[in-house]
């Protein structure tokens, strides 16, 4: 990922914001730039006639979904939980995947899911008589693993070797997918439409025999659609293609989740103190492992807001956090001046994938959720976090 390229308007959009005015940590969404991105992701389904989900599990920040929802067709959720929410604030259509459903998550979908892919042939075969009857109509279908990927960190890869992540060819059966209406496979984390243009073919090599048989297509997430130079012209075409391909009559969909937001949104944090240890190391007020769990997973290195590369500027700093975990590091970076207390720190690009994944771990404090709208230039304070909170996932 480009990480520069997707924060340039991010510095454009928050140059002169006065960060000391926000609660911290505080993640921080900028509305003119999130209804952008949806704008993108609209386009598009217009022209291409496809249908285009937020995924629940890179953002779920539910106050901004009344911008999404103008534009996008319905969420996609990995469980039971976010597709209860999903039906609650967002609307549309409510799709579901998850690896296994146990009978009481199956049941408690049935009033708010309208389609559901199941992860192998006999959990939809276990489940297919109570979705018969279920009280109103939910599209069934399979999710397959085509068997290609070309994602380097095996942490994101869905067709890694032993994969639990949907149904190999050898798995699957004409007989085992009666009553079924679409197929779904996910292969892709923060790719361009090339990498999708060159696994369709192997999904069509693998599966092709059941393409005809069914309503939909569900080519997954990981598309970065909205990433400045991401290639437009070849996922429309790719789409029109396939379609065209098939005959014309299969409704496709994508469930990007980090496209919806990706150089949206900010996470603001302060200096604690300042202490020396061979260097100068910044104690912050958010956590690496609590509040942005992907800079350590993936790993990459996050952006912040008038800081560069060690040496670049003329004081370099560590930038660690104020928890007891060792590792909790953010990483060494340069600054015009020395770090002290109460100064801010605000890292780029900081929607996706981290309030979803945030903890309180250690008894840190969760950021709290604010919003920026450009058109009135006014900042709200979405929700505060405290020790109720903290208190209320224990026991």
């Amino acid at each position: 990922m480009n990480v520069v390229s997707v924060t340039e308007n991010l510095k454009k959009a928050f140059a002169g914001f006065d960060f000391t005015t926000l609660p911290s940590p505080c993640h921080l969404i900028h509305r003119g730039l999130l209804e952008a991105n949806c704008r993108v992701l609209r386009s598009v389904m217009d022209a291409t006639g496809c249908k285009i989900l937020l995924a629940l599990k890179a953002f779920a920040q539910f106050s901004e979904f009344p911008i999404i929802r103008r534009h996008l067709a319905g969420t996609t959720a990995s469980g039971l939980h976010e597709a209860l929410l999903g039906a609650e604030f967002f609307g549309g259509e409510n799709h579901v995947y998850s690896p296994a459903l146990t009978d009481a998550e199956v049941e408690a979908l049935l009033p708010v899911a309208d389609h559901i892919s199941f992860n192998r042939p006999e959990q939809w075969l276990r489940h297919r008589a109570r979705l018969a009857g279920a009280p109103r109509k939910i599209s069934c279908g399979l999710r397959v693993n085509p068997g290609y990927a070309e994602v380097e960190t095996e942490l994101y890869n869905p067709c890694a070797p032993f994969s639990r992540l949907g149904a190999p060819r050898s798995e699957v059966r004409a007989a085992d997918l009666d009553g079924l209406e679409g197929l779904h496979f996910h292969t892709m984390c923060e790719q361009d439409s090339d990498t999708l243009a060159r696994t369709i073919p192997h999904f069509e090599e693998h599966f092709g025999a059941f393409i005809p048989q069914m309503r939909w297509v569900n080519f997954g997430g990981g598309h970065h659609i909205t990433r400045p130079g991401y290639n437009l012209a070849l996922l429309r075409d790719t789409l029109t293609a396939f379609r065209e391909r098939w005959g014309g009559g299969h409704q496709i969909y994508l469930e990007p989740g980090e496209a919806v937001v990706i150089g949206t949104g900010v996470l603001v944090s302060t200096v604690l103190e300042v202490v020396h240890n061979a260097m100068p190391i910044a104690i912050l007020d958010t956590s690496a492992t609590a509040h942005m769990p992907d800079t350590l997973e993936m790993p990459y290195r996050p952006e912040i807001l008038g800081a560069g590369l060690p040496g670049e500027f003329a004081h370099t700093c560590r930038l660690g956090s104020a928890t007891c975990l060792a590792g909790d590091v953010m990483g060494d970076y340069s600054f015009r001046a020395p770090l002290k207390r109460g100064d801010k720190v605000v890292f780029l690009d900081m929607s996706h994938y981290t309030m979803v994944k945030n903890t309180t771990f250690n008894g840190v404090n969760l950021p709290a959720i604010a919003a920026y709208d450009p058109e009135n230039a006014r900042t709200h304070i979405v929700r505060r976090f405290g020790y109720a909170d903290y208190k209320s996932r224990l026991s």
